[in-house]
């Protein structure tokens, strides 16, 4: 299990060197408008020069990625070129907000997904029917469709939730949970339906198996069956289904934080992508880049534990 461990810690490291050089190289070639941008319209040629000597622009784009990644080995990313602010600190806080959505909304598929796709495998007939046709209503409706909806039902209307805004967890857990609720619902139907239809599939396919129908014809009941062998054996697709959609939830989160007014990740993301705040970019390529491996390194361990044989891959 080490030496698995060990070879996923360094293809993880391996693309997040590859990822990160290839961002700067392709951010390097639009870097010179930046300037301009920074200083205005009026700026002269002798200001652009000396604007960018200062922010190291003049030096060949390798020498400006050796320095930026020798900082960011020892944690410093910089600061934003047009705020000042460090990167770590725009990025530290503005995490919590675009990870509260993602935990939460990762936490709320994976119950309902294995509760629906379950009961849709095991008890078929009419149950498995309503269950497919609410995956294809489900598939259908854009998420800002449902955030839209979500607002004006249960906070504009009914005034159960805020509508806009976040409340950290450190300041009240009460409200912070009432600041998630409406964003993370929004943004676990679509998860919520895509993974029910692998779980069903995958339990179906398990259930047909042979050596399940064995474990019945010596007694074990359905249930045993089902909890302690079935849904071990089909977890495992599941799980690259669930790590895929974690990952882009991380994108998907932009426009349900532009919706109910969340400081997340998203807005940031928007604003230095738009002004080509280069060192920002590269910190949220970063942070971006481990979040990724970190999820496919917890999903490999857990198919691994799962079944044994993929740890050989």
């Amino acid at each position: 299990m080490l030496a698995y461990l060990r070879r996923r810690l360094l293809s993880g490291l391996v693309l997040l060197m590859a990822v990160t050089a290839l961002s700067f190289l392709l951010l390097y070639a639009g870097s010179g408008d930046v300037v301009r941008r920074i200083l205005g319209g009026g700026a002269t040629q002798e200001q652009i020069a000396a604007k960018s000597a200062e922010l190291g622009l003049d030096a060949p784009v390798w020498t400006q990625f050796a320095t930026w990644a020798s900082g960011a080995l020892h944690g410093d990313l910089g600061r934003s070129w047009f705020t000042g602010e460090t990167v770590a600190q725009g990025i530290g806080s503005r995490l919590p907000v675009t990870l509260s959505l993602v935990l939460g909304t990762t936490l709320l598929t994976v119950v309902l997904s294995a509760v629906l796709g379950v009961w849709a495998a095991t008890r078929g007939g009419t149950v498995d029917k309503i269950v497919q046709g609410a995956s294809v209503v489900g598939i259908a409706l854009p998420g800002f469709v449902v955030a839209l909806f979500l607002v004006t039902v249960f906070a504009v209307k009914l005034k159960l939730f805020a509508a806009t805004g976040y409340t950290p967890l450190s300041e009240s857990p009460a409200r912070w949970l009432g600041s998630v609720t409406l964003p993370v619902i929004a943004l676990a139907l679509g998860s919520t339906v895509s993974l029910t239809q692998q779980i069903r599939g995958a339990v179906l396919d398990t259930l047909r198996q042979d050596w399940v129908r064995t474990l019945r014809t010596r007694g074990l009941s359905a249930r045993r069956v089902l909890f302690r062998h079935v849904l071990r054996n089909a977890a495992g697709p599941a799980l690259t289904v669930l790590s895929l959609q974690t990952i882009g939830l991380l994108g998907g989160a932009v426009i349900i934080e532009q919706i109910f007014a969340l400081p997340g990740i998203g807005q940031y993301a928007i604003t230095a992508t738009g002004g080509g705040d280069l060192p920002t970019i590269m910190g949220l390529v970063v942070m971006t880049t481990v979040m990724v491996v970190v999820i496919n390194l917890l999903t490999d361990l857990t198919q691994g534990w799962l079944t044994p044989k993929a740890r050989q891959i």
